[in-house]
């Protein structure tokens, strides 16, 4: 059994009927499930889509499933909640943009399934944002391009690992967990893929991240 023990006495509750004691968990999750929305969903779907309509719809499964769940609770449940959004996304992807939802979503294959993967533009942009001023904006966006690129060079696996910690806030635990590889595995391909954006990235970019 992977979901803490607290954890899984609360969801027994809350399949019993005690809806209050899912809510709590839930509402624990929102930020960083709400961070992974804004990563992951296509930005075309996000003109049509708030983010928290998305986490609705996903926490309406979760609360048909919590049963099944509990049945044979194989991972943490903030990655089984987590893993039920990026389905949640990936229908929408379907739904609204057909047959370009594939090259939309450049699903990547981990251990739960094909997720979204994140994209290299969204990493950029939100890593600019939150290194730079908002009244930078011609040098942000040549930034942001810069970053992008240097992001385009590393391999998939090394992105997702870096928006997992940095982006979406998981654990290293959860992140190996996401990922499907051993805790050490996971702590090793981080300290790599960080090295390598560093190296890749643009010296000022590099001074505004160290």
């Amino acid at each position: 059994m992977n979901g803490s023990s607290t954890d899984i006495e609360l969801l027994r509750q809350a399949s019993a009927g005690d809806g209050r004691q899912l809510g709590q968990l839930l509402a624990q999750y929102r930020p960083r499930l709400h961070r992974m929305v804004r990563l992951r969903l296509d930005a075309r779907v996000q003109r049509r889509i708030d983010a928290s309509d998305v986490l609705q719809e996903a926490f309406a499964e979760v609360g048909v499933r919590l049963s099944d769940y509990l049945r044979q609770p194989t991972m943490p449940f903030f990655v089984w909640v987590r893993f039920l959004v990026g389905q949640k996304i990936l229908q929408l992807h379907r739904h609204h943009l057909g047959v370009k939802a594939r090259d939309a979503c450049r699903e990547i294959s981990l251990h739960h399934g094909s997720l979204p993967q994140a994209s290299s533009a969204h990493l950029a942009a939100q890593l600019i944002d939150g290194l730079t001023a908002p009244s930078q904006g011609a040098i942000k966006a040549e930034m942001r391009l810069q970053l992008q690129e240097a992001l385009n060079r590393l391999e998939p696996i090394d992105r997702e690992i870096l928006a997992l910690r940095h982006f979406e806030h998981l654990t290293m635990a959860e992140a190996a967990e996401v990922l499907g590889i051993k805790l050490t595995a996971a702590c090793n391909r981080y300290v790599r893929a960080l090295a390598r954006l560093k190296q890749e990235m643009p010296r000022e970019i590099r001074e505004l991240w160290e």
